[in-house]
């Protein structure tokens, strides 16, 4: 998919050499490019200021033929052989617009065995679920992952495929929309469909979390979005609902050049996900010290479902990991009680916490936005405040 320069149209300037990112582009009077080289991801053509250099007839071509597809594509995320929460999530959503739109909501399922995991699914909301079941799909492989489900998406055509925006799901998402030619909305926290055109509405935060941008895909498919986990709640399971299981094997599949060694579970100071925990003790800059966290884990310790967070100032602090962060660039939560501690309630991070059930704020700044949304506030010093409210919940749970 090399691109080609008009040569008459070109003046020799240079741009697009200064931007290629592979070095495909040489200039000899004209620019030239080498079309063993090129990547196809089209930088050139943006940065020319005359319009000389474009794709190949082929390639506008596979784009007019890609715009074509029916049921809305859940791609189902495992862990330890059992779908994470997003998938349900996706799935109660997926289910919701499939049948505003006229469609079915489809699970695809790719694991070293398929198990009960699509009688699941469907008990989820789904109508259909893909499986390619293989020993080799026993650990996530991007390069076997991508190729499988290209392979399937190229047999049924689906119109829309949702993935969790999670670790895997955002190093997996793009590689297919690569390899498909299409477009894809990143950490999507609203969806909906437009039933005339037959299109998903896509809705993400953009500009720094200060507006919401609504995005549309209608010249190919399939449409694929990221969603954030925990910004859809998973429907009731309902275990007499059917659904056909349809078994796909693949062809051809390519060799990984990567060969997994070993396996080590990443996480924060406690064995609870953030995303799963009930009651969170989250931290900001206020807190003064990574050292001062402890505090934080002390408290979360007195919950039987907490754990311990913080903002993105704390972990570019390198105070608490990045799997801990709240926030736009971490993760989503919903817990019944987040302790909102020395944050000042950046809007970025507001969004990754707004859905707690219950927000307790303590901060020294008795203007900090954060008061706004917690139901309970508190104006101190956060690292006087702890040791004294720890106390009075040891105090409580000893009664």
């Amino acid at each position: 998919m090399a691109m080609i320069v008009d040569k008459e149209t070109c003046v020799g300037c240079g741009a697009c050499v200064a931007v290629c990112p592979v070095g495909a582009i040489s200039l000899e009077d004209k620019a030239h490019i080498d079309a063993d080289a090129c990547i196809g991801c089209g930088a050139c053509v943006n940065a020319c200021p005359v319009g000389a250099i474009s794709a190949e007839g082929a390639v506008a071509k596979k784009e007019v033929e890609n715009n074509h597809g029916t049921d809305l594509w859940v791609v189902t995320e495992l862990e330890n052989g059992e779908p994470v929460g997003v998938t349900y999530e996706l799935i109660g959503v997926a289910s919701d617009l499939a049948a505003k739109a006229g469609e079915k909501c489809c699970a695809v399922l790719v694991a070293a065995e398929a198990g009960d995991v699509p009688q699941k699914l469907i008990a989820a909301g789904a109508d259909k679920v893909y499986v390619i079941a293989d020993a080799k799909f026993a650990d996530y492989n991007t390069d076997l992952y991508t190729d499988a489900i290209c392979q399937l998406i190229d047999a049924y055509k689906p119109s829309a495929l949702l993935i969790g925006a999670t670790a895997d799901g955002r190093d997996l998402a793009p590689r297919i929309a690569a390899r498909k030619m299409t477009g894809l909305c990143a950490d999507c926290t609203e969806l909906d469909i437009d039933v005339d055109n037959q299109v998903v509405e896509w809705t993400r935060p953009a500009l720094g979390g200060n507006i919401l941008a609504t995005i549309l895909c209608k010249e190919t498919r399939p449409q694929m979005g990221t969603v954030r986990p925990k910004v859809f709640k998973a429907k009731p399971m309902d275990a007499t609902r059917t659904g056909e299981v349809i078994n796909f094997t693949c062809e051809n599949l390519v060799t990984s050049p990567v060969e997994l060694l070993k396996k080590e579970a990443v996480g924060g100071t406690s064995s609870i996900k953030i995303e799963d925990a009930e009651v969170i003790c989250s931290g900001g800059r206020g807190m003064g010290s990574a050292d001062n966290f402890k505090i934080l884990e002390e408290m979360a310790a007195l919950f039987e479902n907490g754990t311990v967070a913080g903002s993105r100032a704390v972990v570019d602090e390198g105070w608490i990991g990045h799997s801990c962060q709240v926030g736009q660039s971490g993760k989503t939560v919903t817990p019944k009680i987040y302790f909102a501690c020395g944050i000042s309630g950046a809007i970025q991070h507001l969004a990754g916490m707004t859905g707690s059930d219950t927000v307790i704020a303590i901060n020294k700044d008795a203007n900090a936005p954060i008061f706004n949304t917690a139901q309970y506030g508190i104006v101190g010093d956060v690292n006087v405040i702890l040791p004294k409210l720890i106390a009075k919940i040891k105090a409580y749970k000893e009664n």
